[in-house]
């Protein structure tokens, strides 16, 4: 198999987005995002120095409670790949859908936590 996969970016419910956004940047993440781009959704991202894996935060982004969980994004080089391997070892799930930045599949574990998997899109 030459599927490669790595930890992209997860995602934490927070009760104030803008004092959690402030402690992050406190403690020395990186602001990348801060971004509205529908009603009742707000997309805050953070990334700690040096790491390839980022969290996001915000309004409209997950329906956790927080403190209580997190969704996970994963990026993989060939999205087709990853979807047949899921649905080879039993799960059922949707085929990928370009979703405009980038190309996704969808599932979640047995309780109930939800994975996006993601190809980024061809860069210029």
């Amino acid at each position: 198999m030459n599927l490669t996969m790595k930890l992209e970016l997860v995602t934490l419910a927070v009760t104030d987005v803008d004092r959690a956004k402030d402690f992050y940047v406190s403690i020395g993440f990186n602001a990348d995002h801060d971004a509205r781009p529908w009603d009742g959704i707000r997309y805050v991202q953070l990334t700690p120095p040096g790491s390839a894996c980022s969290i996001a935060i915000g309004e409209g982004i997950t329906d956790a409670e927080p403190g209580k969980g997190a969704g996970i994004l994963m990026v993989v080089n060939d999205v087709q790949e990853a979807y047949e391997h899921l649905t080879s070892a039993g799960l059922t799930i949707d085929p990928p859908k370009d979703e405009g930045w980038g190309t996704f599949v969808y599932f979640a574990d047995p309780d109930g936590n939800k994975w996006s998997v993601q190809q980024l899109p061809a860069q210029p």
